[in-house]
C-alpha cells in the first residue's frame, strides 16, 4: 500500500466543514469536504477509502492549503496520477493541488506541528465586488493597523485561549503555543486587511472570536490593554462577537516543526 498526500483547496460556502458526517440533525446527508474526497477515491479506486486531514474546518470556511493522507491500495498509481483523476471526480469548488508519497505511519493530523489560518477584512466605504463577498467579511468602518497590532502581539507562545473556545469544545486543554498573529494591509486591494495566526492547534471557533473580538474593540477605540484583561480573563462570557466564517481561510500546515501539546 502506498501511503499519498494530498493537497487541497476548496471554497467552504457550501460545506458543512470538513470532517466527514454521515448524517445531520435531521437525518439527511450533509455534504462536507472529506467526504466528497472519499466518495471520489471510492470511485477511482473501486475500494472504501479512510482520508485524514491535518485540520477540521468549520461550515462555510475555505482552505488554500488543507493536507490529508490515505492509504492507497494500488502500490502501481504513481502520486501524480491521483491529482487529475480525482479533479476528473470532484465537484468544482474542491481541487486536488499536489499529491505526493509519504512513510507508511505519516498521519496528517498526528505529524502536524502547526497550522496557519488567514482571515481576511475588506473595510471602506466601498462594499467588494460581488465575486469577493464569499471571501471577506466587510467592514464600512476604517479600522487601526497599529491598534489591531498591540492587541495581537498578546498572543503569544503558551496561551490559554479559553475566552475565545465556543460552547461545546471537546478539548482537553484550552492552551495553545501560538508562533505569531499579527495583522498586515494587503496592498493588492484597498481597504484590505489580513489576520494570520499560526499555532500548533486551535478551538473550535477560536480564531473567528479572536477576529471579532478585536474589530469590536478597535471600533471603539479601546486600549490594547482590554483584549489583554479579556484574554487573561479564561471567561468565555467576555469574548465579544464571533466574526463569520466568510473570511477564514485554512492557509497552511507543517511537519517540520516542534511537536507540542494538543
Amino acid at each position: 500500500m502506498t501511503n499519498v498526500l494530498l493537497t487541497v483547496s476548496y471554497d467552504g460556502t457550501d460545506f458543512c466543514g470538513w470532517q466527514r458526517q454521515d448524517k445531520s440533525d435531521g437525518g439527511l446527508p450533509v455534504r462536507t469536504v472529506q467526504g466528497e474526497i472519499e466518495a471520489a477515491l471510492e470511485k477511482m479506486l473501486k475500494a472504501p477509502i479512510t482520508l485524514y486531514g491535518s485540520g477540521r474546518t468549520d461550515s462555510g470556511v475555505h482552505a488554500r492549503a488543507q493536507k490529508a493522507n490515505f492509504l492507497s491500495p494500488f502500490d502501481s498509481i504513481p502520486p501524480s496520477g491521483y491529482v487529475r483523476a480525482l479533479n476528473g471526480f470532484l465537484p468544482r469548488d474542491i481541487r486536488i493541488q499536489s499529491a505526493e508519497k509519504v512513510a507508511q505511519d505519516f498521519n496528517s493530523r498526528f505529524n502536524a506541528t502547526s497550522r496557519t489560518y488567514r482571515y481576511f477584512i475588506r473595510t471602506g466605504t466601498v462594499p467588494p465586488l460581488a465575486s469577493e463577498t464569499r471571501y471577506v467579511w466587510y467592514q464600512p468602518h476604517e479600522l487601526d493597523l497599529d491598534c489591531l497590532n498591540e492587541m495581537a502581539s498578546f498572543l503569544h507562545g503558551e496561551t490559554d485561549c479559553a475566552t475565545f473556545s465556543a460552547a461545546g469544545d471537546q478539548s482537553l486543554s484550552t492552551k495553545r503555543y501560538i508562533d505569531r498573529a499579527a495583522f498586515f494591509a494587503d496592498s493588492r486591494t484597498e481597504g484590505a486587511l489580513v489576520f494570520e495566526i499560526e499555532a500548533n492547534a486551535f478551538l473550535w471557533k477560536m480564531i473567528r472570536s479572536l477576529v471579532g473580538t478585536f474589530v469590536q474593540l478597535a471600533m471603539k477605540g479601546a486600549p490594547p490593554s482590554e483584549f489583554k484583561n479579556i484574554l487573561d480573563s479564561r471567561d468565555r462570557k467576555r469574548a465579544l462577537m464571533t466574526a463569520p466564517p466568510t473570511g477564514l481561510f485554512f492557509w497552511g500546515v507543517k511537519f517540520d516543526g516542534t511537536r507540542r501539546h494538543a
